[in-house]
């Protein structure tokens, strides 16, 4: 993922700049590409005395940082001035500094300010992706013991691999490069990959969504990413190895609160039986008849939910399955993503030679343009379209998603084959229409409550492309009555067409509230959890806010979950989608819904087997009965009462196969819930 495209990720994914033995100066330039088009660059200069100067640039459908950075370095290879001007991924103000002086070290930001005595490494914010090689040359010089980071860890390097890669270049003639692969530990939940040429500049941060290569060199990323991709399976398989647990007897969890998600209660004092991947049975403690070789659990204080769906991913790699399934969730929908990378994981982890949940995939359409989504199949024609449905269709995907830049005049027939084919439509709704034409049109779902709330707004925000569509919501959405006649009559078209609405909160919820300075809120609740590196992104602030619309700013967020219980209480279904970190962020999601209004059981509920009948799962899944597939969670306290408690995982079934919660979190580094 690049730099500055999950706020949440970019100090994990940073890594650092340049070797102190280039003596003259020189310029590297790299693309930065999305999907394999590009959509921006970087230009890095070396200068005389250890200056680095950089540019940085990217389009994500109107996203993107846009920033000058500048550095120092010392004679040991560590920045001893750096300084960060321009805007993040969400167009905020980025004025970021650090300094070494007289033997102490300061740096601040908008969103931290803080000292200590010099001898580390400072990891920016906000800085290019030459920062990279600054500290692959600090590391490779300090050897096993690593190097320290402000404001807390300690970096190290391990070496993964080599290649020579071919490219033609400007004058057609085939050129080669010897290139070697670095991970990068102590920044984020798993190794940060690198690829170095043989000075130790950076050559690439290879990708199926978002990559950067030096210029020239562009066709190499598909090689890169599938060797990248080699040494990172070949980590979580031994992971795999070492925590999954396949129990050689029945495993009886006694004397445990069940959650029945059919009648959304909890039933006390319960004993159940996993007998290999099916559940065995399930009933009062006193009447079950547990297996005389049967593993037994004590589920006293404990409450056993069927496995969570989270219904709004994007999964990248392994990581995402070991947090998911550490958070309980082992089920997801993907909604968008590279077909390969989408065969590869679900392979792996329906195997089980990698940890991770079952897996529905959407199909994403869009249409060309500078606004296009990262991932998918684009459709500029009714042709295209129809051999894109046809194609996921083919390949077994459960629906198609209809992206933003998805010409309008193409939805009907769209969405008219997608059900010839037996897949639900659902999506962004396509720039130039409302959500009500959506539905109208026959769409079975509507993806995040932005667009419901644009539904209402379409005269002051009528291109929905662009960040206009968080910001106009940002602007407008308090001023939407949720009584109103067009809400009505709205949430009524809902109803009749039995229309979903996946609302993805915990999406927006630091988009509108989030300041610079404070903790996220998302990330309130586990802060202390994660790496100290990771934690610096939860500072960082959300949407751009100004003293004049800063309350009209979270009043708009306040009537985004007003919007979702009105919706609820007229009996919309409400699917638990994160759109976000996997696996923690369903957690938040959860609170939202019950922050929202809707009541922890309702909600447990809308993640368990209402998410499973939309995917035509529920004979299978979704509820803790004696037939269906161990997929579970058990948990300490009872999130029916303090749907925080969803948090305190302690085991996790998939297909009958046990996973310690606290184990698979280690291994990613973070701390388990307590």
């Amino acid at each position: 993922m690049i730099r500055g495209m999950r706020f949440f990720l970019v100090a994990g994914l940073m890594a650092a700049g340049v070797p102190s033995q280039w003596a003259m100066a020189q310029t590297l330039r790299y693309s930065i590409l999305m999907n394999d088009a590009k959509s921006g660059a970087e230009v890095d200069t070396f200068g005389e005395g250890g200056r680095i100067d950089s540019t940085y640039e990217f389009n994500d459908r109107g996203r993107g940082p846009k920033v000058e950075a500048h550095w120092v370095v010392d004679a040991s290879g560590l920045p001893s001035r750096v300084d960060v001007t321009g805007v993040d991924y969400l167009k905020a103000p980025v004025d970021e500094h650090f300094v070494v002086e007289q033997g102490q070290a300061e740096w601040k930001s908008t969103s931290e300010h803080g000292h200590a005595a010099a001898g580390s490494f400072y990891v920016g914010l906000n800085t290019p992706s030459v920062e990279t090689t600054l500290l692959v040359q600090v590391l490779a010089r300090a050897g096993a013991k690593g190097v320290p980071l402000y404001p807390s860890g300690v970096a190290h390097l391990e070496k993964l691999g080599e290649a020579t890669v071919h490219a033609k270049g400007a004058d057609g003639v085939e050129q080669s490069m010897h290139v070697t692969e670095y991970a990068i530990t102590g920044f984020s939940f798993e190794p940060s990959p690198v690829w170095v040429d043989d000075q130790r500049r950076l050559f690439a941060e290879p990708g199926p969504w978002a990559a950067v290569l030096r210029e020239g060199w562009e066709s190499t990323n598909g090689e890169l990413y599938d060797l990248q991709v080699k040494s990172e399976t070949e980590r979580y398989h031994r992971l795999a190895k070492e925590l999954t647990q396949h129990p050689r007897h029945a495993v009886a969890i006694e004397h445990v609160r069940v959650f029945d998600s059919v009648h959304a209660a909890m039933v006390e004092d319960q004993t159940v039986v996993v007998s290999g991947e099916r559940i065995g049975a399930v009933g009062p403690a006193a009447k079950v008849t547990v297996p005389a070789d049967a593993e037994r659990i004590d589920g006293h204080g404990k409450t056993l939910l069927p496995g969570l769906f989270d219904m709004h991913v994007h999964v990248q790699g392994d990581l995402d399955g070991m947090m998911h399934i550490a958070s309980g969730v082992t089920s997801v929908r993907d909604m968008g993503n590279s077909i390969p990378v989408l065969t590869r994981l679900d392979e792996e982890w329906q195997s089980g030679a990698a940890i991770g949940p079952r897996m529905a995939k959407a199909g994403l359409i869009d249409g060309p343009g500078p606004y296009q989504s990262p991932a998918g199949i684009f459709a500029g024609t009714q042709a295209e379209a129809d051999a894109a449905v046809n194609r996921y269709a083919d390949l077994g995907y459960v629906q198609t998603k209809l992206y933003s830049s998805f010409d309008p005049a193409l939805v009907p027939e769209t969405i008219w084959l997608s059900h010839e084919r037996g897949m639900r439509v659902s999506g962004h709704v396509p720039s130039g229409m409302t959500a009500r034409q959506f539905v109208e049109d026959g769409a079975d779902e509507i993806q995040h409550i932005n667009f419901i709330m644009l539904n209402f707004l379409a005269d002051k925000v009528p291109d929905t492309r662009s960040t206009a569509r968080f910001t106009g919501v940002g602007e407008y959405a308090a001023g939407i009555d949720p009584q109103s006649k067009e809400v009505s009559d709205f949430i009524a078209l809902l109803q009749r067409h039995h229309t979903v609405v996946d609302v993805t909160l915990n999406a927006f919820e630091d988009m509108f509230t989030a300041r610079p300075g404070q903790v996220a809120p998302t990330f309130g609740p586990v802060l202390e959890r994660l790496p100290a590196q990771v934690q610096r992104g939860a500072y960082t602030g959300g949407l751009p806010v100004t003293a004049a619309n800063d309350q009209t700013y979270r009043d708009s967020w306040a009537a985004m979950l007003k919007m979702t219980k009105r919706m609820y209480d007229a009996g919309v279904p409400i699917l638990v989608g994160t759109d976000g970190l996997a696996g923690l962020m369903l957690h938040r999601e959860l609170e939202l819904d019950v922050e929202a209004g809707i009541p922890p059981l309702k909600a447990l509920q809308d993640a368990t087997l209402v998410a499973a009948t939309v995917l035509r799962e529920q004979r299978e899944l979704g509820s803790v009965e004696a037939g269906k597939r161990a997929d579970l969670v058990l948990v300490e306290g009872n999130p029916g009462e303090n749907i925080s408690d969803i948090r305190r995982c302690r085991e996790v079934f998939k297909d009958g196969a046990m996973f310690d919660s606290g184990k698979l979190y280690g291994a990613v580094a973070i701390e388990p819930s307590k």
